[in-house]
This record gives C-alpha cells, structure tokens and sequence, in this order.
C-alpha cells in the first residue's frame, strides 16, 4: 500500500473530536501501550485498541461504530488510559464511538451479542483457546465453568415484575 492508497477523512474525524471536547486522540503515534494490558484484547485477539484509535485518526466512523462492531469488546477498564503516554485516552475514543453507535441505532446487535454471552458464560469476552494453553503452560488450572442460572433468572423478562 502506498501513501496515495491512504484516506482521511477529516470531517468525520472532527466530528469525533468534537464529541471528545479535545483533539487529543491526534497525539496516538501507536506505540501499543494501550493493547499492552488490555483484558479484552487479552481474550480476544480481533480487540485492539491502538487499531480503533487508528481507525478513528483515520475518520473511519462508519466501520468502527457499524454494527457488530469490534468496539463493543471493550470492557471499559481504563487500563489503556492509565497506561498511554500521550494522554490519548482510547477509553474515551471507544466510548465516544459507542455513543455515536447507539445514537444512529446500530448498538443494538453488539449489546445484545455482550448481553446474551454474559447470560450464558457469566462472561463478557469469550475465552479462546490460546488463553486456556497460557494458563496451562503456567500450571494454573482451567478457568471454572460460572453458574449463571440465578442470572439467567435475574435476566428472564419474564421475572420483570417479580423483582420489584
């Protein structure tokens, strides 16, 4: 790819640091801290906050806030705001762009995705297969099946009204 092959578009880009109150995200110079100690990058490979931070530089809205998109893998612990030497805060970039998501309706399928796989795991990120061979290699034991059948009681509909 040549830098002829590369498009930025600015509009968009502003739009987004508009919502921020800032233009910080412009300081990224993708170093990875960010993906360093990312607990959902961490268990999902495809997650990668400095890609998003990226994408967003780039005024590629449209992709990250699509539906099902990837920015609804962020479990929204700040770790890569502690951790990022620029004062990017690409915590704040993901929600940013969540809220840009839900606004024009498309948050739906990634919420219900979330949604349905922490009902059914007790999880919010699916545990890959790598994650299981690293806790082996380290003699940990495999991470315990979660009994989620009080939550998935607390989650029923129809339960609505007997929780009041």
């Amino acid at each position: 790819m040549s830098n002829s092959d590369i498009t930025v578009d600015f509009e968009k880009r502003r739009q987004l640091e508009k919502i921020l109150g800032a233009d910080h995200i412009s300081y990224c110079y993708q170093c990875g801290a960010c993906v360093g100690d990312c607990p959902s990058a961490r268990f999902d490979p495809s997650f990668n906050p400095r890609t998003i931070v990226l994408k967003a530089l780039m005024g590629d809205i449209d992709e990250l806030t699509g539906e099902n998109s990837i920015i609804w893998h962020c479990s929204n612990c700040y770790n890569c705001y502690e951790r990022c030497p620029q004062d990017v805060r690409p915590v704040e970039v993901i929600i940013a762009l969540k809220n840009i998501s839900s606004k024009s309706g498309k948050s739906e399928e990634g919420i219900l995705t979330i949604a349905k796989r922490i009902k059914d795991t007790g999880r919010s990120v699916p545990i890959m297969g790598s994650i299981e061979k690293m806790r082996e290699g380290l003699g940990l034991p495999p991470l315990a099946v979660i009994d989620c059948t009080d939550l998935s009681i607390i989650l029923n509909p129809e339960n609505k009204d007997k929780q009041k």
